[in-house]
C-alpha cells in the first residue's frame, strides 16, 4: 500500500504493509531518534507529534498517517542550535542514558505548545506517560518549565 506524509515538513511517499507501525516505517525512512521499548504504548519513548498532537508511534498504524504531519526531535533544533527543550534537559541534568529523552522532548513541546505556561503539575501530568528509568523525573520536569520561560522570553537561553 501507497502512503505519503510529512516528517519535519519533508514529504514522504512510500510503500508500506498495512499492518506496519508508524515506528518501523519512520526508522526505516532514517528518524532514529523514534525509539523502540516496551512496544505496548506504555513508555512513551516513540512518542512523536502527529498534526501537532503526541502519539506513540508504536501503537500507531502507518497507514493511519496517510496525508498527516508527523514532528520528531530530528526537526526540533534549528541548525546547531538546540531547540529550548532540549537545551533545558541538558542544563537540568534530565538526559543521563537518553534513551527516552526524544519521547519526552516531544511531549514537553506539545505540552507548551497548547500550554506556554504550565504548572508544575500540568507538567507532571502531561510528562507521566514517558518512562525514564534513569532520571528520577524532576530533572525533566525543570527542563520543560524552564523551556517554557525561555521560549515566553522571561529568561535568556
Amino acid at each position: 500500500m501507497r502512503i505519503a506524509f510529512t516528517v519535519n515538513g519533508r514529504l514522504h511517499e512510500l510503500d508500506i504493509d498495512p499492518g506496519e507501525y508508524l515506528l518501523e516505517v519512520l526508522r526505516r525512512i532514517g528518524y532514529k531518534s523514534v525509539r523502540r521499548s516496551c512496544n505496548s504504548a506504555s513508555c512513551g519513548t516513540c512518542t512523536v507529534l502527529l498534526n501537532g498532537k503526541p502519539i506513540l508511534s508504536c501503537s500507531t498504524f502507518a497507514v493511519s498517517v496517510d496525508g498527516q504531519n508527523i514532528e520528531t526531535v530530528e526537526g526540533m533544533a534549528d541548525g546547531d542550535k538546540l531547540h529550548p527543550i532540549q537545551e533545558a534537559i541538558l542544563e537540568e541534568g534530565g538526559a543521563q542514558c537518553g534513551y527516552c529523552i526524544p519521547g519526552v522532548v516531544m511531549t514537553g513541546e506539545a505540552l507548551l505548545r497548547e500550554n506556554p505556561d504550565p504548572s508544575d503539575e500540568e507538567i507532571r501530568l502531561a510528562l507521566n506517560g514517558n518512562i525514564c528509568r534513569c532520571t528520577g523525573y524532576e530533572p525533566q520536569n525543570r527542563a520543560i518549565k524552564k523551556a517554557a520561560q525561555v521560549m515566553r522570553g522571561e529568561i535568556d537561553e
